[in-house]
């Protein structure tokens, strides 16, 4: 039989690598899921924690139970697959990329029969973790599940680098779940389990028979509409077309070339284009004879798209240099300057994190990045926004901030005559020279600029919501997601005969905390090393090695209470007095260890807490089940930061350590009170 600290490391390392999977995989079937970001998340906290309390009653049972719930779940979603033209909820919250003309209609039913069957699939995959838990002393425990989770984060984010597909995820996961199997007489449940699973990955065969492609972001399905263009959908909404220029419509598009027409004798020497794609917005800056071009594109695979298939072959020519990166952090990276800055159409319609509401170009389009892309203007230099923008509050939101920038509203060319009205934002030197504002162009007015919606900042990096605050949907949502999970799990301890005093509010308050603390840190890294998904890759790695760190200083020496919580709550007051633009500092070497110390000091200490705690713990598994439960919350806390801020959201943080402190003093006093 395995020994308890090798299933341990599996059943852990199971755990992590299926949230991931399924965080990364429900979004590019179904997109409305991921603008509710962090549901599927919160789902898999809840199904660990649920898993744990069942096991009481029924240690017996396999992880392979979980393959039943996750094909009813793959089936679910495949059934209702978005890959259509999908429109745009309008209002206080604008999602990019989609048509015009009719409504984003969230399939409620759908949404919640994700996060049901998510909760029910990481309950079964999680049934063996709460015996293995109560099974050794529990720092040794702890520090085995957390070796099974970098395990879980490492072979996913190996597998998201080899850009593979889906059915190599749900591939591993059988494995996983093979060898963990015990060597004993099968069941009827072990082989509805095994049948269940194999239909998944039959499914998946299915899926990836239609040719889609996988990048580290999206799902890519490269078509041809009626027009005859090659065309690129991500997640099954049409997002780019590879149009030949000489024989481009312009109607169609009007934007490429709205800032060549504007200053028709302007020579642009160096261009420089962030979200550049499959390349057409660099076949047309060559078009207009820009010397050389500096292509910037975040996704790899869209690039290579664009390089196999792109009629007029861009990025073959030897005047274009090609950046695979987060544009913001190459802005952050060069020193060089240009004398064209473009912002091409770089909606991403996807969320690159698994909390903190981030979309890949959230930190692009702050005053920070605006002005970080007009201190890389040449003298004479222009800087230029273009597309689909939809509300007219958004073009009044960039107009605030290029103002704020360049010291004047800038040009505005709209084309509201089309299904879908672009808009081309130009700013820069020779635009603030032209007045009065050419044919088909606006400056808007002073009272316009002032009346804008709020800037969106690197503390608040949240374009596409109008004002500050929580969507009454999202309101709604959380209750009943909150109301479902205190139902099963008050359902869940009452059948595994859980006693109440088993449940413990200082661990369900740690976890919570941890999770802001995690959010803030990715948060962080994003800012200072790019949205993407390596960077939160080895951020949630690097976390999970300060946990590490931590049950290794408690196992050989025991950190005072006082110490540990000193220590947190004196990092705390640091990160919150020194904003992340501080650490904004060159080399990147010394940014990163400035930014770990500072990110990864509270994480330390904040485990130093939970691993005393945790140490002296009766029951291992109620008090991670409690812990687990209290991140699931967190989760939903989260959303404090679309109304105060991401630096805010580090007082939320000490204010619940606060009371994680104040509940384990009490607890404290009553053990002290019972040995007198």
């Amino acid at each position: 039989m395995t020994r308890p600290e090798t299933r341990l490391v599996l059943t852990s390392a199971t755990l992590l690598f299926t949230e991931l999977l399924l965080i990364r995989w429900i979004p590019a079937q179904l997109v409305y899921v991921g603008f509710f970001n962090n549901f599927v998340l919160i789902a898999s906290f809840l199904g660990i924690g649920v898993g744990i309390l069942l096991s009481r009653r029924r240690p017996d049972i396999g992880p392979w139970v979980g393959s039943i719930p996750l094909l009813a779940l793959v089936a679910l979603v495949f059934s209702n697959q978005l890959n259509a033209w999908i429109p745009v909820q309008r209002g206080g919250e604008v999602f990019l990329g989609f048509s015009e003309g009719r409504q984003v209609e969230v399939d409620v039913a759908v949404l919640g029969g994700v996060v049901l069957l998510v909760t029910a699939a990481m309950a079964g995959f999680a049934l063996p973790l709460g015996p293995l838990l109560a099974s050794m002393p529990p720092l040794r425990a702890y520090s085995f599940d957390i070796l099974g989770s970098i395990a879980g984060v490492a072979g996913f984010a190996a597998l998201s680098a080899l850009d593979t597909p889906p059915l190599v995820w749900f591939a591993l996961l059988a494995a996983l779940l093979l060898v963990q199997t015990e060597r004993r007489r099968p069941t009827l449940a072990t082989a509805l389990g095994f049948a269940a699973l194999g239909a998944v990955i039959g499914l998946a065969v299915l899926d990836q028979v239609r040719g889609d492609l996988y990048s580290p972001y999206y799902r890519i399905t490269v078509y041809t509409p009626e027009n005859g263009a090659q065309a690129i959908a991500v997640n099954g909404i049409p997002h780019q077309a590879m149009w030949p220029v000489a024989q481009r419509n312009p109607t169609m598009e009007p934007y490429y070339d709205e800032v060549y027409k504007l200053l028709p004798g302007k020579r642009f020497d160096r261009a420089l284009i962030i979200g550049a794609g499959s390349g057409t917005d660099t076949a047309v800056a060559l078009s207009h004879d820009v010397g050389s071009v500096r292509a910037v594109e975040i996704d790899p695979e869209i690039q290579r798209i664009g390089v196999a298939r792109h009629p007029d072959q861009p990025y073959a020519d030897p005047r274009v240099a090609v950046t695979i990166d987060d544009g913001r952090n190459f802005l952050r990276r060069t020193t060089d300057r240009f004398d064209l800055v473009i912002f091409a159409q770089t909606d991403s319609l996807t969320l690159v994190t698994t909390t903190a509401n981030l979309r890949l170009e959230s930190f692009l389009f702050t005053e920070e990045a605006f002005a970080a892309a007009r201190d890389h203007l040449a003298p004479g230099g222009v800087f230029v926004l273009y597309n689909y923008y939809r509300e007219q509050w958004l073009v009044d939101r960039y107009s605030r901030m290029l103002d704020d920038v360049f010291g004047r509203p800038p040009l505005i060319r709209s084309f509201p005559g089309h299904a879908v009205a672009s808009v081309v934002i130009a700013s820069g030197q020779p635009v603030a020279a032209i007045d009065p504002a050419p044919s088909g162009w606006s400056r808007p007015s002073a009272a316009t600029v002032a009346a804008a919606p709020r800037p969106t900042t690197d503390d608040w990096p949240l374009p596409y919501l109008r004002d500050p605050g929580v969507k009454p949907q999202y309101v709604v949502a959380l209750t009943l997601l909150l109301v479902f999970a205190l139902v099963l799990v008050a359902g869940s301890a009452r059948y595994a005969r859980v006693p109440a005093g088993s449940f413990s509010l200082h661990f369900f308050v740690l976890g919570a905390a941890f999770l802001l603390l995690e959010t803030r840190s990715l948060v962080t890294f994003s800012l200072l090393f790019g949205t993407t998904w390596y960077v939160n890759a080895l951020v949630i790695a690097a976390i999970l090695a300060s946990v590490l760190l931590a049950i290794a200083v408690q196992s050989r020496w025991r950190a005072p209470r006082a110490f540990s919580y000193a220590g947190l709550f004196g990092t705390l007051a640091l990160a919150f007095l020194l904003p992340p633009a501080v650490l904004l500092v060159d080399p990147p070497a010394l940014r990163y260890l400035l930014a770990s110390a500072i990110a990864f000091a509270p994480i330390f200490f904040a485990n130093l807490v939970f691993t005393g705690s945790f140490r002296e713990t009766r029951e291992a598994d109620a008090a991670f089940a409690s812990n687990i439960l209290g991140a699931m919350c967190g989760g939903v806390l989260e959303y404090a930061a679309l109304v105060i801020g991401y630096q805010d959201l580090v007082l939320v943080v000490a204010a619940l350590y606060v009371l994680a402190w104040l509940f384990a003093r009490t607890r404290w006093l009553a053990d002290r009170a019972l040995a007198t």
